[in-house]
């Protein structure tokens, strides 16, 4: 697999046209002032699956030939829902693996698009082992959820489009899980305009690209509940696109706690009126905590998702206690 250029970028942005949808770039007023700069927000959480993996899955499955006999993924919820989404425009079988942490809603989300739905073990890993174990005996062709060349290419589409849209921007803030996205903006960014900084955002607890930087090379992490689901599981030992890429594009790395999301997902509901999953807002938690870096100029980050699991959601922006695994975020009513 080689590295996805800015010209693979360009080439997806025409593939994806008219299935995943260009999203908007509108500021937060309220985060703007607390910023003291433009506060950009990427509405990802509009496209028809309510998530931005649209973009990789659509990519990826479009360029598969008439005959394949259909396609598998290991997922979180959202790149399953993804893939799911595209298979059923090509008319083909998708069989999606997922672990038991991953919340009911985006298990019944990619039923409903008619996908099949296996699950595997307590981690990414078991449900990676599980979707490379279709691939080998049943024949589907396994799409990765970040570690891919069509995948990351999709995924840069939002980086092009943030810099058509503004492109005076200081830098751009990046959920970071398995790296797709992160490499994929990077890519499309550092292109475009080379100075602007790039800056990874994930969770405390299980932060796999980030541990794997660290490390030099990719490792293993415990995989835990977390409100930033979405961003959960491995990178993969084998990483051969995703970690080499963020190492070598992203200038910053910021971790937010499980509280910074909480409070998080609720300013982006009381603020801007916007219901997204924890995992997009951990942007808006860098800047709340003052975890961010120094930035001279606007900022944009990326709402990823809107696909969270509504008993929780209420339960947030009502102000009341989580217990996520062996972990309690203690409630409270919003502040701005």
């Amino acid at each position: 697999m080689t590295e996805p250029t800015l010209a693979d970028i360009l080439a997806a942005a025409r593939v994806i046209s008219g299935t995943a949808a260009r999203t908007p770039l509108v500021p937060s007023p309220f985060l703007t002032e607390l910023a003291g700069h433009d506060f950009l927000l990427k509405l990802e959480n509009t496209q028809p699956i309510g998530a931005f993996k649209l973009r990789g899955a659509v990519n990826a499955v479009f360029a598969l030939p008439g005959d394949a006999g259909g396609v598998t993924c290991c997922s979180t919820g959202n790149h399953g829902r993804g893939v799911a989404y595209a298979a059923r425009v090509r008319g083909m079988r998708a069989v999606i693996c997922m672990s038991s942490l991953v919340p009911k809603a985006k298990v019944d989300g990619i039923r409903a698009l008619g996908a099949e739905v296996r699950i595997a073990g307590t981690s990414q890993d078991d449900a990676l082992a599980e979707s490379q174990r279709l691939a080998a005996e049943e024949g589907l062709v396994e799409i990765s959820p970040f570690d891919d060349p069509l995948v990351i290419a999709g995924q840069g589409t939002i980086g092009l489009e943030i810099l058509q849209d503004r492109p005076d921007l200081a830098a751009i803030l990046v959920p970071l899980s398995g790296g797709g996205l992160a490499a994929g903006v990077a890519v499309a960014a550092k292109a475009i305009k080379p100075d602007i900084r790039l800056i990874g955002i994930t969770m405390e607890r299980g932060a796999a690209m980030y541990e794997s930087v660290r490390a030099g090379a990719p490792v293993e992490v415990e995989e835990v509940a977390s409100l930033a689901d979405s961003l959960g599981g491995g990178i993969g030992l084998g990483n051969r696109l995703s970690f080499p890429l963020c190492r070598k594009l992203l200038d910053d790395y910021v971790l937010v706690a499980e509280d910074e999301i909480y409070d998080a997902m609720q300013t982006l509901y009381f603020e801007d009126r916007i219901v997204a999953e924890g995992a997009s807002v951990v942007g808006i938690a860098a800047l709340k905590s003052g975890k961010l870096p120094q930035i001279g100029g606007p900022v944009a980050t990326i709402v990823t998702g809107r696909n969270a699991d509504m008993r929780i959601f209420t339960d947030i922006v009502s102000g009341k206690s989580i217990q996520l695994g062996d972990t309690r975020v203690e409630g409270r009513a919003y502040a701005a």
